[in-house]
């Protein structure tokens, strides 16, 4: 009997995955345990292996397409089984909703020569009029009237509808990867041979006819260069980034710790961990942990800003910058103020390798599951930064590299001292400097003073 593959539903949030590689072909033999396709939600990648052996009798999505969780992506079965029921699932929905529009195109070829008259500005309306009727059998009315609205060149879209028709959700989704085009820079675009230049061609950029340049001057120059596309992860990143910074007041505070008791502990964890009596505790883990604490005792900045109010966290729900050949991640520890030191290290440790393996569960990565954020670039050597913050989250730590610094001794004498940079980004609508100062200084304390208890040393 025939089996359907179905697109796993990978965390809550998650509506659609994208198809990035089929290991199989439509008549493939395949055996249980075989990889069929790979596939990846907004921020993390995974593997579909087979449930079933047999043939794969057919297959409904293609690579790049975005399928809704739960539908039937393929089938498995023997040699002659038919799958026209299962191509009667997900798919087919689709039309259905859009019977109405379907009744429209009709409607709209009759009434064209009324309502659309020829396009004057066309030399060669003979190749315009095939064109146009092409068009009109594979776009719905609704999404030519929204891309027409919205400048969107629909004759470079791939559409998603039956047989390949361009629906509106295709318009939608190109338009969020978009900038935004005011009408009379598109009017001279199509009139001057003009184009966006490359710093504007993100999402939600505002272009307008002062921005444009020679097409030839993005296009390619003497020297020549190579354009490589942003995935996905890139863009919601760009997004997310570019959103941060124009709907937020940030405000960045740089202060440096004494590091000689972190070097210190970790120092002896070390020796223990090689010997494998301790988890391999890091610098990174304990300044996590002391931060925790910091943020236990300062509760206004561990929370979300919702414009006309806050929320407070009683918890501290960490999360935390991991650096991913597909882009940065922020996997999320919930409940990390009730973890130990060693249990904290643990589990980050694990939500890293699953951020770098792509197994990560996408809930963990929203941003509103955390309650504050931390990333360290202390081991590229970086002194000092702005992170940029994870909203709706009030606050992101940076942490720094360890550079020694001149101080007074406990002596009275000078010498130099180990100190790692702190860099705490916040928002200022939450939060007033002084407030924010004094979270600073605690945490502080808690890394100067760090002394935390940690079984077999």
């Amino acid at each position: 009997m025939a089996e359907a593959v179905i697109m796993p539903r990978q965390g809550q949030s998650v509506e659609t995955c994208i198809i990035t590689k089929w290991y199989k072909e439509k008549g493939d033999p395949v055996e249980e345990g075989d990889l069929l396709f790979s596939y990846e939600t907004d921020k993390a990648a995974f593997d579909e292996e087979a449930k079933v052996s047999g043939i794969l009798l057919d297959r409904f999505f293609e690579e790049g397409d975005e399928v809704p969780v739960l539908e039937t992506v393929a089938v498995i079965g023997r040699e002659g089984e038919q799958v026209e029921e299962f191509k009667k699932s997900a798919p087919e929905k689709e039309p259905v909703e859009k019977e109405p529009e379907a009744e429209d195109v009709s409607g709209e070829q009759e009434k064209a020569p009324a309502t659309q008259p020829p396009k004057p500005q066309a030399s060669t309306p003979q190749t315009l009029e095939p064109q146009t009727s092409n068009l009109q059998t594979t776009i719905s009315p609704r999404a030519k009237k929204l891309a027409e609205q919205k400048g969107v060149d629909y004759m470079k879209i791939k559409g998603t509808g039956p047989g390949g028709r361009i629906i509106e959700r295709d318009i939608l989704k190109v338009m969020e990867e978009q900038p935004h085009v005011t009408p009379l820079a598109r009017e001279k675009m199509k009139k001057e041979d003009l184009a966006i230049p490359p710093e504007k061609a993100r999402p939600h950029a505002r272009v307008t006819s002062a921005d444009l340049v020679e097409a030839s001057a993005v296009a390619g120059g003497a020297d020549g260069f190579t354009e490589v596309p942003l995935t996905r992860l890139r863009q919601l990143i760009a997004d997310g980034m570019y959103r941060s910074l124009h709907e937020s007041a940030q405000l960045t505070h740089h202060i440096s710790a004494d590091a000689r008791k972190l070097l210190a502990l970790r120092k002896k964890i070390k020796t223990l961990a090689e010997e494998g009596r301790l988890p391999n505790i890091t610098l990174n883990d304990m300044v996590s942990y002391a931060l925790i604490r910091a943020l236990l005792q300062h509760p206004g900045i561990n929370g979300h800003f919702l414009g006309d109010r806050v929320r407070l966290f009683n918890k501290v729900h960490l999360g935390f910058a991991v650096d991913t050949e597909r882009g940065l991640l922020v996997p999320v520890v919930r409940d990390a103020s009730l973890l130990t030191l060693e249990g904290l290290s643990i589990r980050m440790k694990e939500l890293a390798s699953a951020c770098q393996t792509g197994s990560i569960n996408p809930d963990l990565l929203a941003a509103d599951q955390a309650s504050f954020t931390l990333t360290n670039l202390g081991a590229f050597g970086i002194e000092y930064f702005t992170p940029v913050l994870n909203l709706p989250q009030i606050g992101i730590l940076g942490v720094n590299t360890i550079t020694p610094r001149p101080a007074q001794l406990e002596d009275g004498t000078f010498g130099f001292i180990p100190k790692i940079g702190l860099s705490l980004t916040y928002d200022h609508r939450a939060v007033d400097g002084a407030p924010a100062s004094r979270f600073l200084q605690t945490l502080v304390q808690e890394i100067e003073n760090f002394n935390p208890q940690v079984e077999g040393l």
